[in-house]
């Protein structure tokens, strides 16, 4: 039995349908595009990357070491040679120029800077993990949305037109496909990257604010060792 009405609705739904064919494969090719221009965004960073060579921090420590090590200029030498990009290592330095601040006011700027640096992180792979998401949707849409034309064309006998229809499927299929891939392949490589970079930093950013307290109680020590004296 068929429902009054329903003829037109269905109608509806077969024209909204289709008429999201076009600005779906606009969307692919716009995801596509975008896939290689990460890709190539991707494989520049991972070359400055290589050129930054990852350090034992501890070992830097005990090189520069002893009870001197809390000075600005012992704290400036560990923060050279540690493998921040050259960008985080200006934002601690500036920190460290800053050596009149209180112990409150310099741990509430490092974590301003954790937060910042986090939140720049985070932007950075919204982009690939929203690629990674939405490329196999679109894909997936523009291989649902001509099967339904070429099924209707193979019940009329018309073999090209259900070739044609399959050709577009299977091409926007692995155009999404490949575009999702790359995309959630550069978030995963990325987030292990950023991960240990927030990680180094905050230890660093801890040196240094820790530092001001270990060089303000090694000043009292000593004030007071020459008052005994």
């Amino acid at each position: 039995m068929t429902i009054p009405g329903s003829e037109y609705l269905t109608k509806i739904l077969h024209a909204a349908s289709q008429s999201l064919l076009i600005p779906d494969i606009m969307g692919l090719l716009f995801f596509l595009v975008f896939a290689f221009m990460e890709l190539g965004s991707f494989v520049a960073e991972m070359r400055r990357r290589k050129v930054i060579q990852p350090v034992n921090l501890l070992e830097v420590i005990h090189d520069v070491g002893g009870v001197s090590l809390w000075q600005m200029r012992n704290l400036q030498q560990v923060l050279d040679s540690s493998a921040l990009n050259p960008r985080q290592k200006k934002l601690v330095s500036d920190l460290l120029a800053k050596p009149g601040l209180s112990p409150e006011v310099r741990r509430l700027v490092a974590q301003d800077i954790l937060d910042r640096e986090e939140f720049r992180f985070k932007q950075t792979l919204d982009k690939t993990d929203l690629l990674a998401k939405l490329s196999p949707v679109f894909g997936l849409m523009g291989t649902l949305i001509p099967l339904g034309p070429g099924l209707a064309a193979l019940g009329q006998g018309d073999v090209r037109g259900l070739s044609e229809a399959v050709i577009i499927a299977f091409d926007t299929t692995v155009v999404g496909v490949a575009a999702g891939a790359v995309g959630a392949l550069i978030s995963r490589v990325r987030r292990r990257w950023y991960e240990q970079d927030l990680r180094y930093l905050e230890l660093l950013l801890e040196l240094v604010v820790g530092g001001e307290s270990r060089a303000v109680q090694e000043t009292e020590a000593g004030a007071v060792v020459r008052r005994r004296s």
